[in-house]
């Protein structure tokens, strides 16, 4: 890894650069250090730097292949046993279930991501326009935003497009993010660190996202008519949250495209509850580590199961 040195006026602007091959082809990272530094700043900035290049080529390795290990004979049986007809069919959901949905979905994708709106905030503000106090704007617009989007993968032919994600993007967080609908631009780079600073994720640099995403709706496309809706879904969600498209929102968006794939095969939504987000969490890391995509199968199986009883009762309530 060497430091390169950009004269730009009277800035003298640093990067720490580094060269490597992928198949049969040289590929470069460059990290911004800093502007104007001393020697001692530039070594300080530059371990830290090194660090996250070394991620970053790992997981530039890794998101080629949106499935990069095939499947066991058991797991395909398992999916292949997952008829529609025992879950629930989208078709029975009534216009009052599908207002249920969306209240439930809304709360709790938001609350993932640590919005403060509580689950009967969420149903005043959009059956009321109630807006709660002491809460954030950001987070009230937000509560629209989803619920708009949900409203709108129901309508909406598309199974998966560049166009749809950034649409999806924009009609969420277009009252409350600058950037929304735009695609993370060459200035910034996503590592996620656990507690103690340690990179646990180091997404897709900002030079791979366009390429990245085209490659996932291509291997969507080839296998949308092989493999099971679920198992499309899931993967489609966990490696659109390996590439990391946006400076914030993917997770919102990541369970969005979830639900429309799963609409588009005539499935019916589902709502990953806060309350199980220690194991969602989980099942994206079995998968960007091991490329394991059971853990995410069994937690939207059980997501179902939660959702039919939520459901039921409602229309129990309505009756």
């Amino acid at each position: 890894m060497i430091i390169e040195i950009r004269q730009q006026g009277k800035k003298k602007k640093y990067y720490l650069s580094h060269s490597f091959r992928d198949e049969n082809k040289v590929k470069k990272i460059r990290r911004y250090l800093g502007s104007d530094l001393t020697k001692e700043e530039i070594e300080k900035l530059r371990q830290r730097a090194e660090e996250l290049i070394i991620a970053q080529i790992a997981t530039y390795k890794k998101l080629r292949d949106p499935l990069r290990y095939e499947l066991s004979d058991k797991e395909l049986n398992f999916i292949k046993k997952l008829e529609p007809k025992k879950i629930i069919q989208i078709n029975h959901l009534s216009k009052d279930q599908w207002k249920r949905f969306t209240e439930l979905f809304t709360y709790n994708t938001n609350a993932i991501e640590g919005s403060e709106v509580n689950e009967k905030e969420v149903k005043e503000i959009l059956e009321e326009n109630k807006w709660p106090k002491e809460v954030k704007k950001e987070d009230i617009s937000e509560t629209y935003g989803v619920a708009e989007a949900v409203d709108y993968i129901r309508k909406t032919k598309e199974h998966l497009s560049i166009n749809l994600i950034r649409k999806l993007h924009e009609i969420t967080f277009k009252n409350s993010k600058h950037f929304a609908g735009k695609l993370r631009p060459s200035s910034v780079e996503v590592v996620i660190r656990d507690g103690a600073g340690n990179v646990v994720h180091s997404c897709a640099p900002s030079n791979r996202i366009e390429s990245l995403l085209k490659e996932l709706i291509e291997w969507y496309n080839k296998h949308k008519n092989k493999y099971h809706p679920i198992l499309l879904a899931a993967v489609v969600h966990n490696q659109f949250e390996n590439i990391h498209p946006f400076q914030d929102g993917n997770g919102r968006v990541g369970r969005l495209l979830l639900n429309n794939i799963l609409i588009k095969h005539n499935l019916p939504p589902v709502n990953v509850g806060f309350n199980n987000r220690i194991e969602y969490y989980k099942s994206l890391q079995e998968y960007q580590n091991k490329g394991n995509v059971r853990s995410t199968l069994d937690l939207i199986l059980k997501e179902y199961k939660i959702l039919k009883k939520e459901l039921g009762d409602y229309k129990r309530k309505k009756m």
